[in-house]
Parts: structure tokens; sequence; C-alpha cells
């Protein structure tokens, strides 16, 4: 099957690796190549394509590697793989890159129910460490002052503005936002369905049919298509005997005919996967259901009677009497909340236990975006029972911003307030 490589794609690419193997004097070369767009575009498989085309060999991170039990794990997982792809381009004598795909899964923050734990820190000034410093990057524990060769890192990601600003800031990573115009998702897809005998005005029909939809839309109907064919080879054989037929067979792999891959076919059955797209847009069971627990939780939440607790005082020389009022959160605590609120910004509760402490792996109490002194009272009520063994901060948020600009714990583990 022949794969379109989309012309800009191959061009920004080409350009930046190639920068980074070239001594230009007096020109600072950004290490990093940040690819962002819409899901579903193609980004990691244009690189792929770029990579083939261009004979580059390419060491992968993947997102969800850059979290860890561990603190530092991560961190130290960038270092070893840019040092091991430098050995490469020693060794191999041909360009090599680092690449991170989906950059800001593991290390962005969405909203303000998002954890930043230390890796997600190290990560960040990891990356940026590498990129000022791109021939002297350590291990841990030990220390080389033999400089290495320089790599390439290309990082993808859909946005980029959940990623640590300095991260993101010119000289450090060049930007290139990848959208497909029209003629690039005829090539692309003209090259998906290059062995179905559909001709390039079928391919545009289908294109402007589906036009809001991305690439890979179009792969997931090629796909589709199959199904018919698998359905009936599944009803032929049997429910119970599918499984020894396809897994663990002596008859071979089974054989399936060409389908029909005519351009009103296809138009049928992109309508069908495209309505049942908005039936998961339009659904919002979980909002439905995060409210109905914010509301359980306000009910149930238990109520005592007054009583006197002693609180240090602010300069630590001495304690002084507070009163708890029967939410069990301290005057003290209620005034902060108050003023938090009273400026403008909003209040998540996150909780961590004695172990995960010590790494700063905080969760979500599963609340967020309070702006009611009242519900935030009687939320963080319910969290201190609930969590009552674990420590308790409330987190303030600049909505705006989409920033916290308060953390402060407020139980510790045996319910020390």
């Amino acid at each position: 099957m022949s794969y379109y490589i989309a012309p800009r794609f191959l061009d920004k690419l080409a350009v930046h690796i190639t920068k980074n193997f070239l001594n230009l004097p007096g020109v600072r070369v950004p290490l990093i190549l940040g690819i962002h767009g819409r899901k579903g575009e193609g980004k990691s498989f244009q690189c792929e394509l770029v990579f083939e085309k261009m004979g580059i060999e390419v060491t992968l991170i993947s997102g969800g590697e850059l979290e860890s039990p561990d603190a530092g794990d991560p961190a130290r997982l960038i270092r070893l793989r840019y040092r091991e792809t430098a050995e490469l381009i020693k060794v191999r004598g041909k360009m090599c890159v680092l690449m991170i795909n989906d950059l800001d899964a593991g290390a962005g923050r969405f909203d303000e129910g998002t954890q930043y734990t230390v890796n997600t820190q190290l990560v960040n000034a990891t990356l940026m460490n590498i990129a000022d410093n791109p021939t002297d990057v350590q291990l841990p524990g030990s220390y080389d002052s033999n400089p290495i060769r320089r790599v390439p890192i290309i990082v993808t990601g859909n946005d980029f503005s959940t990623l640590y600003a300095p991260l993101i800031r010119d000289g450090r990573m060049e930007k290139f936002y990848w959208e497909p115009n029209r003629d690039d998702k005829v090539g692309i897809v003209g090259g998906i369905f290059a062995e179905d005998g559909l001709s390039k005005r079928e391919i545009e029909q289908l294109v402007d049919t589906f036009a809001n939809q991305s690439i890979d839309f179009f792969s997931a109907l090629r796909s589709r298509i199959y199904d018919e064919q698998i359905r009936d080879f599944i009803h032929k054989i049997g429910f119970e005997r599918i499984s020894m037929r396809v897994v663990n067979s002596v008859e071979g792999p089974p054989e399936f005919k060409k389908p029909d891959f005519s351009l009103s076919h296809l138009i049928e059955s992109g309508k069908f996967m495209v309505g049942e797209q908005k039936r998961v847009e339009n659904s919002q069971l979980v909002d439905e259901y995060n409210r109905l627990n914010r509301g359980r939780s306000y009910q149930t939440a238990p109520k005592t009677t007054e009583a006197p607790v002693s609180q240090p005082s602010s300069n630590g020389n001495s304690s002084r009497k507070q009163e708890i009022s029967s939410t069990h959160v301290s005057l003290e605590t209620q005034e902060q909340i108050r003023q938090i609120l009273s400026q403008g910004l909003k209040l998540t509760f996150e909780h961590v236990d004695e172990r995960r402490f010590r790494t700063g792996a905080w969760q979500s109490c599963g609340t967020i975006h309070i702006d009611a002194e009242s519900d935030a009272i009687s939320t963080l009520e319910s969290h201190l029972n609930e969590y009552s063994g674990e420590y308790v901060r409330l987190v303030g948020i600049d909505p705006k911003a989409k920033r916290r600009v308060v953390e402060t714990i407020i139980q510790r583990p045996n319910g020390k307030n």
C-alpha cells in the first residue's frame, strides 16, 4: 500500500532534523520540534513515513512512560534513551532522532483537577535542561566529561498550552501546527484506499462528504467495511468454535474476498459512524453521575456538636482555642475558604496517603470547581471523614489563568487538623 506524505510535513521535519546535524556558526537551533494539532490527524504516522523516507532511526518514548510510582524514573528514562540515541548516531553513522508521542498527555495539565506530580516537574525540567545542553546529558549518579552527539527531539501532542510554558518557548522548542488541508486529505485518504479501486473523483467526494472528520475516521471506515464478512464468518463457524478456528487452527488463517468499496456503501457506513460519534458527544453521563455523587455526599455528611480544639498559633510559641463548627472545619479554615472564594478563585480538594506523600502524588477527592462557601465546607467535611487516615489539602485555583494559587494541608494522618 502506497501512503501519502504531506509536502508541508516532510519539509518541516526534514529541515528541523537536518539543521540539528549541521554546525551553523552563530545560530542557536532549537533542539525540540513540537508537532501539535487536533486528535486523529495522523501526526505520529506522518512522522513514521518521513523517517522511513529519510532513512532515519527513531527511539520512541510514549507519553504513558512519563509517570511512575517512583519519583525520578521518567526523567532518568528520557536521559538514558537520549544517550542511547546519541550512541546510535555514532555507531551507525546515520541520522537518528528521539521521539516522544503524546507529550501533553504525560506532562501536561488539562484542568484544575489534573495532578501535578514530582515526575511531571522533573520531566519538564529534564527536557528543558537537554534543550539547553544537548551535548552534555548526564545520568543520575554518574558523570561523563566527554560530549555526546546532539540528538534532535520530536514531540507530538494535541494541546501544547497545557505544558510548562518555559519548555515550549522559542529557542527550546520549534512549534508546528499540523492541520491537513483538503489537498492533503485527498492525498492521504487516496493512499488509504489505494488498493480498493476508487477513482480520484470518488476520493474527493468522500472527503468532501465528511469534511469535518479527522484522517483516522477514514482509516476506521475502511476497517469497518470488513465487518459484514467477519460477521458472516462468525455465524458460519459458530460462536462456540470461533476461538479455536482463528487462534489455534490447523486449517490456516481464514481468507475473505474483497468487500464492496463502492462510494455509496462507504458514505452509508460513514454516516452510521458519525451517528455513533454524536451519541457519545450528547450522552454526557459522567456529568450526571458526578452531580449525583456530589449531591449524595452533601446529604450524608454527618453532623456533630461544637467542641473546642487546641490549634497552634501562627508564630508557633503558644496555643489558642478554636471552635469547631458542626462541619468539623475550624473557624480558621472556614475563614481561609471565605478569603479564597472572595478573590474569585475556585476550590478543589486532594488527598494522599503517607507512603505517596513523600513523592507528592496527590489525588483529587473527586470534586472540582466549587465556588460557594456552603458547598465548600460541606464537601470538605465529607472528605475529612472519608480520608481520616490521610493527608487532605485544599487548593485554590485561578479559573482564568488555569493555575494553582493556594495549596494548604488542612489534615494530616490520624485526623490531625
